[in-house]
């Protein structure tokens, strides 16, 4: 698992507005004009929420005419999804394991993994 790309992914939507626009966005791509009538803020507050989406690759834009439509990557969202569950699941291969092995052994056995 990428960790940084996670924290990127996590932080872009750790606010409310952002996962607003991705909820909204999961009924297929929008303008920008019709995404900012669900908001009570300025259309450079949307660029900014819009940019952290686009940037943490959650989220792609397209430009038709004067008009930029924005749609969600729905790949990375599986992707995001599939990591989610990784880190959460207790497997054999989990990152922990050597710890939590570690942790169990005797003085003598902790010696020999140093």
């Amino acid at each position: 698992m990428d960790y940084e790309n996670y924290a990127k992914i996590a932080k872009a939507l750790a606010d409310p507005k952002r996962v607003k626009i991705v909820d909204m966005l999961s009924c297929g791509a929008m303008c920008a004009c019709d995404i900012l009538e669900h908001f009570d803020f300025t259309q450079p507050t949307l660029s900014h929420h819009i940019n952290l989406l686009v940037k943490a690759g959650l989220v792609t834009t397209e430009k038709s005419g004067t008009w930029h439509y924005y749609d969600l990557n729905k790949d990375a969202f599986e992707k995001f999804k599939v990591d989610t569950a990784e880190l959460m699941a207790n497997t054999p291969a989990c990152i922990c394991e050597p710890v939590r092995s570690k942790a169990m052994c005797t003085t003598e056995e902790k010696e020999k993994i140093k």
